[in-house]
């Protein structure tokens, strides 16, 4: 082994140039996870009735039942209605950062991300 030579990275990949790449990812990431808290995404369910308000980190902000709904006094309509707003609004938020995290990630190449 020859000294002063550390082992060759393929391709792009020089051990200082990617610890650079992964740093500047890792800061990109957590700024982007910092704005995913702070959007908010409104989802409605059962023709209006429902509407339920997330962030992009997923955390529910509010939920609002319209006065015909709570009248109906049908609990199982308004929990059927409450379960399908929430997953929508979930599923929502969770592209929502999938997409901006992959924005992050995806000038990395590396495999998974």
């Amino acid at each position: 082994m020859s000294r002063g030579r550390g082992m060759k990275m393929p391709g792009n990949m020089g051990g200082g140039n990617m610890m650079a790449k992964l740093a500047k990812m890792q800061e990109e990431m957590v700024k982007t996870q910092e704005a995913l808290a702070g959007e908010r995404m409104a989802v409605t369910a059962g023709g209006g009735a429902v509407t339920v308000v997330i962030s992009g980190a997923q955390h529910i902000q509010s939920i609002t039942l319209s006065p015909e709904m709570i009248a109906s006094g049908d609990a199982e309509m308004i929990g059927d209605t409450l379960v399908a707003a929430i997953n929508e609004a979930i599923e929502k938020s969770q592209a929502l950062a999938a997409e901006r995290l992959q924005s992050v990630s995806g000038g990395l190449g590396l495999p998974g991300m």
